[in-house]
């Protein structure tokens, strides 16, 4: 069984940084795409940044591109995928969720966008940015 665990959130200023985690386990980790998404209130969740199982791929959203960085670490037991925020803006405000897709592993450098492409997901963790 697959389980993801976020951490890093908060409160933050304008212009501030964060740096969220998501510790990855189970027996479909090692050779999956990560990504994150965020869901602000009244709107639908939405495509943050992705990480090939290799690094090798790394597609962001247009409105984090330059300020958002994905990153994942392997090892034998666990994979953790991070995302660092900088210039944080009050439209970044949203719940961000962390998701494995388990799928296409002979694909080095897939990292899908849609949600539908991922089959686990975090319980979430809230990104608050005041202005």
């Amino acid at each position: 069984q697959v389980q993801l665990v976020e951490s890093g959130g908060g409160l933050v200023q304008a212009g501030g940084s964060l740096r969220l985690s998501c510790a990855a386990s189970g027996r479909t980790f090692s050779l999956s795409a990560m990504g994150w998404f965020r869901q602000a209130p009244g709107k639908e969740r939405e495509f943050v940044a992705a990480i090939s199982w290799s690094s090798a791929s790394t597609p962001y959203a247009e409105s984090v591109k330059g300020r958002f960085t994905i990153s994942r670490d392997n090892t034998n037991t666990k994979s953790t995928v991070y995302l660092g925020m900088n210039s944080l803006k009050p439209e970044d405000t949203a719940v961000y969720y962390c998701a494995l897709a388990p799928r296409r592993r002979w694909l080095s450098d897939y990292s899908p966008t849609a949600p539908g492409e991922y089959d686990y997901w975090g319980q979430g963790t809230q990104v608050t940015v005041s202005s």
